[in-house]
């Protein structure tokens, strides 16, 4: 191999059709960084771009009046549409990537797009989006009208094909490799033909001399083989490299030498440190025993290599995310749920980042707590992740952050926020979290000024007794206090549901979906998501079921993917009965509907009553939060502008006593505060030590020991007194 290869980074269809998975951009700004020649391709957007449009759906409809299709009344619809849906598609396509609008009010409120039974389940529009959102509304109908030729190629020449995951079924706990074999065995479909296509594109392009596939998910392992196969047979001299989570969760102790017909490498955790020895190895300067978390085909047997004595590429030194050479512009904006925070997953161009590496708590009995990505917490320093924003922002062109932590930690959240503002970095960003009570309303609201819209993190079961049994570190009361936190500074809140968890009765699953319901009552969540409990092979309880009630019963371990479990809840009730009434509940209330009925409305089974209390949240959100006067050591923030002052001299009682003015010139409108001309001066000063602009930190204490003597009110009673509490609502933190 010649001494500096040619990388071409790919990633499979199908993730998102609003935003680049962020894998291959770490890996390419890292490789970049190292000086190697690195190019990447999001096959995902590329392969459905290719498919809306003009030549590419004639194609399909071509093949679909060219088969022996038994087609249903709306797949029939659609074709009969044929030449509506032809001269529609590119103008909406363009429409969803943000490149021509004019069209929203025609999509909104006129027969432009074509239907098919996707628009039978039409939202109330009017109430959805009001009379001003014509442009979210057209992008509603534009999803709906897209998703309509999805179910028809799906029904057709494709019966694999979503838009967020590709044949996902051929990779879900397949401890087998013989039906992915067997599929890929078969002739190419019509939609692998496009792909295909595409690739060859590219190789011909970059002509590279090893090609890597980031496979995050089981939907994208079909697609990924596909296009490795085709390079194998037509380009046998390419290496073919695989990562990402789907390896990282489920090839943990991969066995298969089938696989190993298309890729020659697959590598688990972080790819930094791997790819790095991998290509030593390929340029002849590293023998194949010293490679790093790597399996390759040795003799006919798979075996796994990380006799590697190199520590981990540290969060500092991983670089920043490299954009470059994905179609960013070319990425489609689609609202397929109408709910503000829930449509943040597909409505928006969000750049990809991460506060820290793994996770801070790494404690939760139901999670891979056991594997790196989640076990070795690593941080880096506010002014390097901010160098990092501004780097990306520059890159793309895009001031949109989803920091796609497991949960991002407090302080270094916190010292982001401090550093965005400090150096007047316009962001806005949105992150997973754990509902822990430092998020306080202080915390709360410098976030938000930093630019955060919103939040989600792990409810998981609304049942204090299962969060201590999965020792997630919260409880409902807390819960309660820390979203409404985030909900008076105007964050958004998604919310992580689980049901089924081991031991789980009726009862609590009842309880757990009133407290749901009290939560979207008290409007301290807006969004939510259930998830049936899947018990995996890296968490806790898979390790020792036991322990938790359960008994493991398969399945069996095979040569390739292992990570989902069987297991029996001897002790817990059945669960699949819950499915579609906490579903049809939850997507009820996150539209404001229904939270007045009693929980027996979303069964068609008897269902117990619930034994929780009706003012359970509203009580924990009422509890008062800690005085001021306790938390002298907290950090104090002024957010807010430095004040002009003006003294006068006013006579009380026969004396002159000598007054202030500070008057705050604010973005919304200017306020002012009245008090003496010593207490004045004082806060001048203070505001000044402890503005955004100052180097050092002040505590709480810091400022007591500098309070004037002479004052009139004791420190604690200023503490007390209307001028703290009026700089405090205007923006005044304890942090």
């Amino acid at each position: 191999m010649e001494t500096t290869p040619t990388i071409l980074l790919i990633t499979p269809p199908l993730t998102q059709l609003n935003t680049p998975y962020p894998a291959t951009a770490y890996l390419t700004g890292f490789l970049r960084g190292q000086g190697f020649n690195v190019a990447q391709a999001d096959l995902g957007i590329e392969l459905v771009l290719r498919m809306f449009s003009k030549a590419g759906l004639s194609k399909i409809f071509g093949a679909i009046e060219a088969g022996d299709y038994e087609l249903s009344d709306n797949s029939f619809r659609i074709l009969k549409l044929k030449r509506e849906y032809l001269n529609t598609v590119e103008p909406v396509i363009r429409f969803l990537q943000n490149k021509d609008l004019t069209i929203a009010q025609q999509i909104s409120y006129s027969r432009y797009l074509p239907e098919g039974s996707r628009f039978d389940q039409v939202e109330d529009l009017e109430y959805a989006f009001g009379s001003m959102g014509i442009t979210d509304r057209a992008r509603y109908l534009a999803t709906l009208y897209l998703e309509d030729l999805g179910d028809l190629i799906k029904e057709t020449v494709c019966p694999y094909f979503a838009f967020s995951r590709y044949a996902e079924k051929l990779a879900l706990s397949a401890t087998s490799f013989d039906p992915l074999e067997e599929e890929l065995q078969q002739e190419p479909n019509l939609v692998d033909q496009f792909l295909l296509e595409i690739l060859e594109e590219h190789l011909q392009q970059v002509q590279p001399t090893i090609v890597g596939f980031s496979i995050p998910f089981p939907g994208n392992l079909y697609g990924g083989l596909r296009l490795a196969q085709h390079i194998k047979t037509n380009y046998p001299t390419i290496k073919t490299a695989m990562g990402g989570g789907y390896p990282n969760t489920e090839l943990r102790g991969l066995k298969e030498p089938r696989l190993f017909k298309y890729i020659d490498f697959v590598t688990l955790d972080d790819g930094e440190g791997p790819w790095l020895k991998l290509i030593e190895y390929l340029q002849g300067k590293r023998e194949a025993e010293n490679l790093q978390r790597t399996f390759m085909l040795q003799n006919g047997e798979v075996t796994y290599i990380n006799n590697c004595t190199d520590p981990d590429i540290p969060h500092t030194e991983v670089g920043t995310p490299d954009y470059n050479g994905l179609p960013i512009k070319d990425y489609l904006s689609v609202i397929d749920v109408v709910n503000p925070m829930h449509r943040l997953w597909s409505d928006g161009r969000w750049n990809k980042l991460t506060v820290a590496h793994g996770c801070y708590w790494k404690r939760c009995s139901f999670c891979d707590i056991t594997l790196d990505y989640i076990r070795r917490y690593d941080v880096a320093p506010a002014t390097l992740l901010v160098d990092r924003i501004e780097e990306i922002i520059a890159q793309t062109g895009q001031t949109g952050f989803h920091f796609v932590d497991e949960a991002a930690p407090p302080a270094p959240l916190r010292d982001m926020a401090i550093e965005l503002l400090r150096r007047g970095v316009k962001i806005s960003w949105w992150g997973n979290i754990r509902f822990e009570k430092t998020f306080t309303p202080d915390l709360c609201r410098l976030l938000a000024e930093s630019g955060c819209i919103a939040v989600s993190g792990g409810l998981e079961v609304a049942s204090d007794r299962l969060l201590a049994l999965m020792e997630k570190g919260v409880t409902i009361a807390q819960v309660a206090r820390v979203t409404d936190s985030f909900t008076q500074a105007g964050i958004m809140v998604h919310a992580y549901l689980m049901y089924g968890f081991p031991t789980e009765t009726t009862q609590e699953t009842v309880d757990s979906l009133e407290v749901v319901r009290q939560l979207f009552e008290n409007n301290v969540i807006q969004s939510g998501y259930w998830h049936r409990f899947s018990m995996t092979a890296h968490s806790p309880i898979g390790k020792n079921p036991e322990k938790y009630g359960v008994v493991k019963v398969g399945p069996e371990e095979g040569g390739f993917a292992y990570n989902d479990l069987w297991h029996n809840d001897p002790k817990g009730t059945d669960h699949s009965l819950f499915s579609a009434g906490l579903n049809k509940s939850l997507y009820n209330y996150m539209h404001s509907v229904g939270l007045e009925e009693p929980l027996s409305f979303w069964f068609d089974f008897k269902i117990p009553g619930t034994t929780i209390k009706p003012d359970l949240i509203s009580s924990a959100i009422a509890q008062p939060h800690r005085p001021d006067s306790t938390r002298m050591n907290a950090r104090v923030l002024w957010l807010g502008s430095i004040p002009e002052i003006d003294f006068t001299m006013v006579a009380r009682k026969g004396q002159t006593i000598e007054r202030c003015e500070l008057t705050f010139y604010e973005k919304g409108e200017d306020f002012q505060v009245k008090t003496t001309a010593t207490i004045g001066q004082w806060l001048v000063d203070t505001i000044e030590k402890v503005s955004l602009e100052s180097a050092e930190a002040y505590s709480l204490k810091q400022l007591q020991e500098s309070y004037p003597a002479e004052a009139h009110l004791t420190f604690d009673e200023f503490l007390a007194s209307p001028t703290w509490f009026e700089l405090r609502e205007k923006g005044l933190l304890l942090l």
